[in-house]
């Protein structure tokens, strides 16, 4: 690409081919265009034994590089990167190199930044979106602990938090213990980031099913006819009855390998923004009114919030059915 101060882009070495051919001389033509000589000629060059391609915009890089790092070198540098994740400053004296070339070969290698490496296993992060909504929907639970009646321990502290425990346990005089935990089911579309969740109280095969159908049927609602679904490796996705509820609708199950939620990344970055702006996101007196607030949440991610990976669109701007206006 040529730079702002180019004095030829493209149509102007066009130009020079164009004034040379019709009879003019190479120097009265370079004078014109505030080129040299030794430029104008270069181009006729180029274009006498290329034609056309020889005026395009080459790269400035060299064919060889006599003093580049030898390659085992690298691997090693590599290596010290991905498994102890130091950064030039420390590689470089464990080699015996200057800290800018270990910082030049990590960027050749796109291993300069760890926010671009996977932590657990040191493996540049591989980013995926599939071409149309419904060709891959991401599906998982996040377990959350239930609040006691008066707020939990974030909201009151530790003290209290157990008076509010004991109290909600006495007041409902049940054998089903009151203090446990909560299940939200999510399904995200892989390339809309459309998501539909809901809170349940175990995830047990049945459930999981079940709420798959109304996950399915809200994909449905905005024109997303969704053709595979991406689980881990959870009892209740290896389960007949899911891999029966998904064959039914002509749905292709597939499972990510094992200890590897990287696969499912769209759905598990949905969870952190789950814990972030909802579960987490203010003090709730009671699991009812967490609960309750989910639907607003829900509502605001699919329409109004901006999402990064979507150029600042909400997701509902990436549905089938998705009109001018973001409702």
């Amino acid at each position: 690409m040529s730079h702002r101060s180019a004095r030829l882009t493209v149509f102007g070495r066009r130009l020079l081919v164009e004034r040379v051919c019709s009879g003019r001389p190479v120097a009265h033509v370079a004078a014109e265009m505030g080129i040299s000589r030794a430029t104008a000629h270069k181009w006729m060059r180029r274009w006498r034994a290329e034609g056309e391609a020889g005026l395009q915009d080459r790269s400035s890089r060299p064919r060889t590089i006599p003093h580049r790092t030898e390659p085992e070198v690298e691997v090693r540098v590599c290596e010290l990167r991905q498994t102890r994740k130091p950064g030039p400053a420390r590689i470089g004296p464990i080699l015996g190199m200057p800290a800018s070339t270990v910082h030049r070969i990590l960027t050749r290698h796109g291993l300069n930044r760890l926010a671009w490496l996977d932590r657990p296993t040191g493996e540049p992060v591989r980013r995926y979106e599939r071409a149309r909504p419904g060709e891959l929907v991401h599906v998982d639970i996040k377990k959350l602990g239930n609040i006691p009646n008066g707020g939990g321990w974030r909201t009151v502290g530790r003290t209290a938090d157990d008076r509010n425990r004991q109290a909600t346990t006495t007041a409902r005089k049940s054998s089903t213990p009151v203090i446990g935990d909560t299940y939200i089911h999510s399904a995200v579309d892989d390339h809309s980031r459309l998501a539909y969740s809901e809170v349940l109280a175990d995830e047990r095969k049945e459930t999981a099913a079940a709420f798959w159908q109304r996950a399915h049927a809200f994909f449905t609602r905005h024109g997303i006819t969704v053709e595979r679904v991406l689980t881990d490796n959870g009892s209740c996705y290896k389960a007949y009855l899911w891999r029966d509820t998904l064959s039914a609708a002509g749905i292709t199950h597939k499972r990510t390998r094992p200890y590897r939620p990287q696969t499912n990344g769209k759905v598990e970055r949905f969870n952190r923004t789950l814990l972030d702006e909802w579960a987490y996101l203010r003090p709730y007196t009671s699991n009812d009114q967490r609960t309750a607030a989910l639907t607003d949440f829900l509502h605001s991610y699919n329409h109004h919030r901006c999402h990064t990976a979507l150029g600042g669109h909400p997701p509902i701007s990436r549905a089938n059915n998705a009109t001018s206006q973001y409702t």
